[in-house]
C-alpha cells in the first residue's frame, strides 16, 4: 500500500494493512477482496488512510496540543473537559487539501458506479489500533448514516476525526495502556444499505454470553442497526447449530426468539437519521426468514473460517431490493480471551424471594450495591464506586460510569446492546430489556443483581449473600463411570459447556413446557373448552401462530435443541413431560383437561398418558417436538427416556404411540430409555430390556415406591431414606441383569451430589452413569475417580468399552 495515497477503495485493502486503514476498514477490504466469491456481500467503499490523518494532526501544531491537553488530564483535569477541548481543536483544523480532493473524487466514482450521482453513505470511524484480537474500541468512535454530497461527507469525515478524543475513548486507552498519539484514525465511506425500509443487526460466531464455540448467534430489529447496538430495542434472536449448518439438507436454526422490537431508526426528512414507534405488526411478527437467517449465518461461518477465530459482525438488508449485505467485521475480543481451563461459579446461598425486575442476563456473576437511577451520563464524582447503576439505555458515553458499577440494569436492550457488550468486556453483571426498572427501582435503594440463574437476570431487594467459586477444569479426573448433567433451564445450557461431562442424562421436558411453553397442549388443540379469559390469554401468547399446535412444537423442540446442542455428540436423555395432574392443571389452560386426585404422585402421569384418550394428542406434540429435533434439526444424540411406566403392556402401547409419530425406536439410530423408578421395572428388568434400550433410575420415586412413603410428607421425612436396603438392593439387583441385556443403567438424582459414600456405593454396583446437577459436577467426579480403584482396580479408572453412545454427524431427515 503506498504511503503517500490519502484514500484508497475496498477492493485494494486487506487485513495486512490495520495499520494504515484501521481494523474496521481492513476488514471490509479483506472480505471485498477474498470473500466475494463465496457470496458474502459487502457495500462497495473506500476509505481514507492513516497518513491522512497524520496530515491533519502536523497542520498547525495540532499534535503538540493535543499532547498538552493529555498531559493537563493526567495532571487532574477533568476528563470532560479535555475531550472537549481536544475534539474543538481538531474541528477548528481544516482538512488538508489533497484529502478533501481525493475524498471528493472517490465519491464521484462511488457514483459513478452505482448510476446515479451524491449517493447516500454510512460514514465510520476506524481506529488503526481497532479490533485487534487483544483491544476492542468499538463504538468509540463516530458513526453517521445516511451522508449525501460532498459537504456533507467531508463535514462528517472531518467529525470522525474529531471522535477519536470522545471521552470514552480517552478513557479506554488510558485504562488500556494505549498511546493516544499512536492510534490513528481512518474513515470509511461505504453505500448505505436502505435498511430503515427492512432490518439490520449482529452476528456472533459463538454464543456471547458463554463463548460456546458450535453456534451463531444473529440479533435483527426493524430499521438501521444503531438501535440493536445502542440497545434501544430489545431485538429478534436466532441460534444456528454450525454443526447442522454444514448439511444442507438440516434446518439448523435451534432458537428463534421474538423481541418486543418497539422502536426503530429510518431516514429523516432532512439527512441524518431518527427513531420511531414500530407498528404492532412489526413487533410480534420475525425481522428474518429462516432462509435469510441460514444465509446469514453461512456467511458469518465463512468469514470466521477466513480469519481462524470467533467473529462479531453487523449485518444489514436493503428494503428496495431484499439483498442482505455484511457491512461491519471483527474479532470477538471477550469470550475469546477468557480461560478455557477455568469455569467461575456464582452461586446466592440463601432464598432470594421475589424479584424487583427481571431481564436478559448478560455474564454469570452477581452484583449488588446501593441503586443510582441516572437518564444520562454525569460526573464520576457523583456516582459512588460500587453502585448499581439503572438506566434507560447506555451508549458509549456511558463507559466511564459502568467501569465504576458493581452492576448494570436498564430498561431496554438486548444481548447485544451496547450495556451488554461492555458489562461482559468489564465482567460486570447486567440485566437488560427489563421494561421498568427505572421505575421500579430508586435512588440508594440496596439490591442484588443475579445473574447467575440462567438465561434471565434478576434484580433482589437487599445485599444478599452468594458466594463465587473458580473450578480449574485441568484438575477434573476421567473416570470410567460417566458422570453426566441434569439440565432442565435451555436457556442456561451452554453456560456449562466447558465441564467435561458425559452428556445429558435427564433433561426435564417438562421445564420446558412450564418456563418456555406456559400453555397446556390440550388447551392449544381443545380451545372450545377453555373460559373467555384463558382463551384470550393464549391468543395473546401465540399470537402470530395460525396453528397454534406449531406454538407448543416451536417452543418445546427450540428448549430440547438448545440442551441436545450444548453437549454434540454427547448423548443427551430428555424425558417426556412428568407432570402430575395438579402440575398440569396449573398450566395456562390446563384446569378443564385434569382430574383431582387426591394423591398424584402416584396418579396419572407417566406413561399412562401418553396412550390415553385425555393425552394422547398432547404426547402427540411432544414426539412432533422431537422427532423435529433428531430429524429434522440433526441433533441424533437426543435419546427420548419414558417415566413412571408401570407395566410391559403400557410399555408396548407407548412405543407403539411413538412408532406412529415417526419416532420409532431404532429408526435414525433413535434410542428409547425408561426410567427405572418402580418396583415392576426392577422386578420384570430382563422384559423392560427387551423394549427399551437402556434404564436410568430415578432414585427418589423408587424410595417412595418402595418404602411405601410419600416423597412430600413432612411427617414421614424421617423414614424416607434412598440409602435403605430395600432400596440399595434393588439397585443392586438392577445393575447386572440390564447389562447383561446389553442395557446401560445411569441413576439421576440429589442424592450423589450430597452423598459421596451413596456415590461410592453406586460405583461398587458397576453402575454405568451417574447424572448430577452441573454445580455438583466437579465433587461428584471426584467422589467417582475415588471409588473406582476399588472396584475397577488401580489404574482402571480411564473409560473403556462405554456403553453410551456418540452421535457422529447430524443425520439427514428422513424422507
Amino acid at each position: 500500500m503506498a504511503s503517500t495515497r490519502h484514500v484508497i477503495p475496498f477492493a485494494e485493502l486487506g487485513r495486512q494493512d490495520v495499520g494504515g486503514v484501521g481494523g474496521k476498514n481492513a476488514s471490509l477490504g479483506e472480505m471485498t477482496v477474498h470473500l466475494a466469491g463465496a457470496g458474502v456481500r459487502v457495500p462497495p467503499g473506500f476509505a481514507t488512510t492513516a497518513d491522512a490523518y497524520g496530515e491533519l494532526l502536523d497542520g498547525h501544531g495540532l499534535r503538540g496540543r493535543i499532547e498538552e491537553q493529555i498531559a493537563r488530564l493526567r495532571e487532574g483535569a477533568a476528563l470532560d473537559e479535555v475531550g472537549a477541548a481536544i475534539r474543538s481543536m481538531t474541528l477548528a483544523e481544516p482538512l488538508p487539501p489533497g484529502l478533501r480532493a481525493e475524498i471528493v473524487s472517490a465519491y464521484e466514482q462511488l457514483g459513478r458506479d452505482e448510476g446515479h450521482a451524491d449517493p447516500e453513505v454510512a460514514v465510520r470511524s476506524s481506529a488503526t489500533a481497532e479490533d485487534l484480537p487483544e483491544a476492542s474500541f468499538a463504538g468509540q468512535q463516530e458513526t453517521y448514516l445516511n451522508v449525501r454530497g460532498t459537504a456533507r461527507l467531508l463535514e462528517s469525515v472531518h467529525r470522525c476525526y474529531a471522535s477519536l478524543y470522545t471521552d470514552r475513548a480517552i478513557d479506554y486507552r488510558e485504562r488500556m495502556g494505549f498511546d493516544h498519539l499512536q492510534v490513528a484514525l481512518s474513515v470509511g465511506v461505504q453505500t448505505m444499505v436502505r435498511s430503515d425500509l427492512a432490518g439490520a443487526g449482529v452476528i456472533f460466531t459463538l454464543d456471547p454470553e458463554s463463548g460456546f464455540p458450535e453456534v451463531i448467534v444473529i440479533s435483527a430489529a426493524f430499521g438501521l442497526g444503531e438501535t440493536v447496538v445502542s440497545g434501544q430495542v430489545d431485538p429478534d434472536e436466532y441460534t444456528v447449530f454450525k454443526p447442522s449448518l454444514k448439511a444442507a439438507e438440516l434446518d439448523p436454526l435451534i432458537d428463534v426468539r421474538v423481541g418486543a422490537k418497539r422502536r426503530k431508526a429510518v431516514y429523516a426528512e432532512h439527512g441524518l437519521t431518527r427513531t420511531v414507534d414500530t407498528t404492532p405488526e412489526e413487533r410480534s411478527q420475525r425481522v428474518l426468514t429462516d432462509t435469510e437467517v441460514r444465509l446469514l449465518a453461512d456467511w458469518a461461518l465463512t468469514v470466521e473460517g477466513h480469519y481462524g477465530c470467533p467473529m462479531d459482525l453487523e449485518w444489514a438488508k436493503d428494503g428496495l431490493t431484499g439483498d442482505l449485505w455484511i457491512v461491519q467485521a471483527r474479532p470477538e475480543t471477550v469470550q475469546s480471551r477468557r480461560a478455557a481451563s477455568t469455569l467461575r461459579r456464582c452461586r446466592l446461598t440463601a432464598p432470594p424471594g421475589t424479584a424487583l425486575v427481571d431481564g436478559t442476563a448478560v455474564g454469570e456473576a452477581i452484583g449488588s450495591g446501593p441503586v443510582v437511577v441516572l437518564d444520562s451520563p454525569v460526573d464520576l464524582d457523583r456516582f459512588p464506586s460500587g453502585g448499581v447503576l439503572v438506566t434507560g439505555i447506555t451508549d458509549p458515553d456511558w463507559e466511564p460510569i459502568m467501569k465504576r458499577a458493581s452492576a448494570i440494569v436498564t430498561d431496554h436492550g438486548g444481548r447485544t446492546s451496547h450495556a451488554a457488550i461492555v458489562s461482559r468486556e468489564l465482567g460486570v453483571p447486567a440485566v437488560v430489556g427489563t421494561g421498568r426498572a427505572t421505575h421500579v427501582l430508586h435512588d440508594g435503594q440496596k439490591v442484588t443483581v443475579s445473574c447467575a440463574e440462567g438465561g434471565r437476570g434478576k434484580v433482589y431487594d437487599g445485599l444478599l449473600a452468594y458466594e463465587e467459586t473458580e473450578t480449574d477444569l485441568a484438575d477434573i479426573p476421567v473416570t470410567r463411570t460417566h458422570v453426566m448433567l441434569n439440565l432442565a433451564d435451555p436457556s442456561a445450557a451452554f453456560r456449562w459447556w466447558r465441564l467435561p461431562a458425559d452428556g445429558v442424562g435427564l433433561a426435564r421436558l417438562e421445564f420446558i413446557v412450564a418456563h418456555q411453553v406456559k400453555v397446556h397442549p390440550m388447551a392449544l388443540l381443545h380451545p372450545e373448552r377453555l373460559d373467555h379469559a384463558d382463551r384470550c390469554a393464549v391468543d395473546q401468547l401465540t399470537e402470530g401462530y395460525l396453528d397454534r399446535t406449531r406454538y407448543f412444537t416451536d417452543r418445546l423442540a427450540y428448549g430440547i435443541a438448545r440442551i441436545a446442542a450444548s453437549r454434540w455428540p454427547a448423548p443427551v436423555v430428555v424425558r417426556t413431560s412428568d407432570f402430575k395432574t395438579n402440575e398440569y392443571a396449573r398450566l395456562l389452560g390446563g384446569r378443564p383437561f385434569e382430574p383431582v386426585e387426591a394423591n398424584p404422585m402416584i396418579g396419572w402421569r407417566g406413561a399412562s398418558r401418553y396412550y390415553s384418550d385425555g393425552y394422547r394428542e398432547g404426547f402427540t406434540l411432544e414426539c412432533r417436538a422431537l422427532r423435529r429435533v433428531r430429524d429434522e434439526m440433526g441433533l441424533t444424540n437426543v435419546i427420548v427416556m419414558i417415566p413412571f411406566c408401570r407395566t410391559l403392556e403400557e410399555a408396548d402401547r407407548v412405543l407403539e404411540v411413538m412408532a406412529e409419530e415417526g419416532l420409532g425406536r431404532g429408526e435414525n439410530g433413535l434410542k428409547v430409555y425408561v426410567m427405572a423408578e418402580i418396583p415392576a421395572n426392577v422386578i420384570l428388568a430382563e422384559d423392560f430390556a427387551e423394549r427399551f434400550d437402556g434404564f436410568s433410575i430415578g432414585s427418589n420415586d423408587l424410595t417412595q415406591l418402595t418404602l411405601g412413603v410419600d416423597r412430600d410428607s413432612e411427617a414421614l421425612a424421617h423414614v424416607f431414606d434412598e440409602t435403605d436396603p430395600a432400596v440399595t438392593r434393588s439397585i443392586q439387583s438392577l445393575v447386572p441383569r440390564a447389562q447383561s441385556a446389553g442395557r446401560p443403567v445411569g441413576l439421576c438424582g440429589q442424592r450423589p451430589s450430597d452423598d459421596p459414600a451413596f456415590t461410592e456405593f453406586l460405583v461398587r454396583t458397576g453402575i454405568d452413569s451417574i447424572s448430577v446437577a452441573p454445580d455438583s459436577f466437579a465433587a461428584v467426579k471426584q467422589h467417582v475417580a475415588t471409588a473406582e480403584p476399588a472396584r475397577y482396580g488401580e489404574g482402571r479408572t480411564a473409560p473403556s468399552g462405554t456403553r453410551w453412545p456418540q452421535a457422529e454427524q447430524p443425520s439427514p431427515s428422513r424422507q
